[in-house]
């Protein structure tokens, strides 16, 4: 991967970014939701990048999707908007409008070697769901977009506990079409928010659809 630091007024800005960039992830805005597509390389890749995030509190955590193609076959509402992704931790209180400007200096940015142990989420059985309901609750997730970009917001354990659901699309979407004959594709869903609902205050749609994509053809 890369670091990039950025000046950003009096502060600076860590940029953390994949080398290469994932080339079989995509991600496109269809209107009423979010959707994402990847392969098994590309499943694998986005997991390790969430489990960073999830470690990387004064980071952003930044994939370059916008250029690549979605698989042959996949139907989006009207014209989907391709969009690159952003993981950023609330504590960090990134302004996204400022975006653009970070994005528009990273440069070339330097190498660097980072490590997440093999299994950084919590197992299913160990998430307590029901206190998600509790109006105390803070550790969801949210979405915004700004400058084609999808930033996904939450605490470390808002990303570990949705890695769970990352780690068991990589366990299961592979054997799924060998277990289950003529069955629809494999896929997993994010909301934003502690409730269901299809678009944030900011007017971004507020789900975030991951399809698991075996035969990817452009």
């Amino acid at each position: 991967m890369r670091v990039h630091k950025v000046r950003l007024g009096g502060d600076e800005v860590r940029v953390v970014r994949p080398d290469p960039a994932p080339a079989r992830l995509a991600l496109r805005d269809d209107g009423h939701w979010l959707s994402m597509y990847a392969d098994r390389d590309g499943a694998e890749r986005l997991t390790a990048l969430w489990a960073l995030a999830a470690r990387s509190a004064r980071s952003l955590v930044h994939l370059p999707l916008r250029a690549n193609p979605a698989p042959d076959g996949v139907m989006g509402e009207g014209e989907p908007v391709a969009l690159d992704l952003v993981l950023v931790h609330h504590s960090l209180q990134f302004p996204t409008a400022a975006w653009k400007r970070v994005r528009a200096r990273l440069g070339t940015g330097r190498p660097h070697t980072a490590a997440t142990p093999e299994r950084d989420f919590p197992d299913e059985g160990a998430i307590d769901h029901e206190r998600r309901h509790h109006a105390t609750y803070r550790d969801h997730l949210g979405f915004d977009i700004a400058a084609h970009t999808l930033f996904v917001v939450g605490s470390a354990t808002a990303f570990r506990e949705h890695g769970t659901v990352l780690r068991g699309l990589l366990d299961e979407a592979p054997s799924h079409r060998y277990r289950h004959p003529g069955a629809g594709h494999f896929c997993v869903e994010f909301g934003s928010g502690p409730w269901t609902r299809p678009r944030t205050r900011r007017n971004v749609p507020g789900a975030l659809h991951l399809q698991y994509c075996e035969d990817w053809r452009v």
